[in-house]
């Protein structure tokens, strides 16, 4: 049921109440109040629910997000680090290329 049938009937109902004997009329309009006031409650609880859903979507696609840009940042700090010890490596088997210089002057 939409909401525009639900709130004519609604009236259809408030107006049968009203033309009802007084001594029957107070419970009886007493629960429809009770009923929509009821409705009311579970729509703005809805309305609220659909906002945190929302707002947790959101916060999950960043987190998803903020995970992707780590990977990545590690992922390039990692090739970073073995190609600094690669070269820390090849320096240590080398050594002959780093004294070379040296070598050449003492001979002079």
């Amino acid at each position: 049921m939409d909401e525009l049938t639900f709130q004519r009937k609604m009236q259809e109902l408030m107006a049968r109440i009203k033309a009802m004997p007084e001594t029957a009329s107070p419970a009886g309009s007493a629960s429809v109040e009770q009923a929509v006031d009821r409705r009311e409650r579970i729509k703005s609880s809805v309305a609220e629910l659909q906002e945190s859903l929302d707002y947790l979507r959101l916060s999950v696609k960043y987190l998803v997000f903020d995970l992707e840009a780590t990977r990545r940042e590690n992922a390039y700090l990692r090739r970073m680090l073995e190609q600094s010890s690669r070269d820390a490596q090849r320096d240590l088997r080398d050594p002959d290329d780093l004294d070379h210089g040296l070598d050449e002057e003492r001979f002079d």
